[in-house]
């Protein structure tokens, strides 16, 4: 078993390499003067079973491209099978047509890393389920519930909670926790008007007196975040938290999030936190890297990895 890592989140891949006892393999990653990535495997890769760790976070294309010439570079080195470890899986939110003559780059962007030679693709929370079936190879679309769950356990101790979702297409995921917690379950009806601003509309569900906890995968701008916890809060809520997995936290999030009602944004680490965010009073963040570790040594091992959620 190799495992090899990009650039895009170092801290992340050492942790998995120490949660699985498996030292990283060396790989040399520069850029020449105009930019063009180039990559090299310094250890030998033949007959391997080989992981490479790639979120494609900011700056989301160098990182796109970094992963698809170290999936080259496997293969033209001879390992047995490539892995593509993608925490978080960039431009999942274009997974359909919005309009005439727009693309589906999810899709594109499936095609391009199955083009490139990648054997399996390993990835948490995709903004979509069904992106899965983009990929013409196997895919593994861990959930983040064995991370959140003991979190939400720990930092409420039987308190009664009310899992809220901040649109209606995370209502699966809010409900799935909510059904392992026994809790209260919540919906906010939103209009968004244009790409990165929301309106909040209303709330369904009852939250008045109840310490209510946002649901969902991606926060980005924290328009839709912060719009849903001032509704909380103006619906009577006794608090408001939120668990969302993956914390893009782009332009001024960190800033909203910080002067938001949000006791508590907690995100997990498939993203690198910045200096701003972990500096942040009210943003925790959670490691993945046991949760990626393990599902990474039952696929080397040929074992079931949906057994991790039962």
């Amino acid at each position: 078993m190799k495992l090899i890592s990009g650039n895009s989140n170092m801290v992340l891949a050492e942790q998995i390499s120490a949660y699985l006892d498996v030292p990283l393999t060396q790989c040399n990653i520069r850029r020449f003067s105009d930019k063009e990535i180039f990559l090299e495997i310094l250890e030998n890769v033949r007959g391997k079973d080989t992981f490479f760790i790639q979120s494609t976070s900011y700056p989301a294309n160098d990182h796109l491209m970094e992963l698809l010439i170290a999936i080259d570079a496997l293969k033209r080195g001879s390992a047995r099978r490539i892995t593509a470890v993608i925490p978080y899986f960039g431009y999942a939110r274009q997974d359909r047509k919005t309009g005439g003559r727009t693309p589906i780059s999810a899709k594109l962007v499936a095609n391009l890393i199955t083009a490139a030679g990648a054997d399996r693709v390993l990835t948490l929370e995709l903004h979509a389920g069904q992106i899965q079936g983009f990929f013409d190879i196997p895919t593994d679309n861990l959930s983040s519930a064995p991370i959140f769950i003991p979190s939400l356990e720990e930092e409420f101790n039987g308190e009664k909670l009310c899992l809220v979702s901040p649109d209606v297409g995370g209502v699966v995921r809010a409900r799935y926790l909510a059904k392992r917690l026994g809790a209260d379950l919540a919906i906010i009806d939103k209009r968004r008007e244009k790409a990165g601003v929301s309106e909040v509309m209303n709330v369904i569900g009852k939250v008045k007196g109840k310490i209510c906890v946002l649901v969902d995968d991606i926060v980005d701008s924290g328009g839709t975040l912060c719009n849903a916890a001032v509704a909380l809060e103006e619906n009577g809520a006794k608090a408001v938290y939120a668990y969302v997995v993956h914390g893009v936290l782009s332009g001024q999030a960190i800033e909203r999030v910080k002067n938001s009602p949000l006791k508590k944004l907690v995100i997990t680490d498939s993203i690198q936190a910045t200096d701003e965010m972990m500096s942040a009073p009210n943003i925790e963040q959670l490691s993945i890297a046991p949760l990626i570790g393990e599902a990474a040594r039952r696929i080397s091992e040929e074992r079931s990895i949906s057994a991790l959620f039962k």
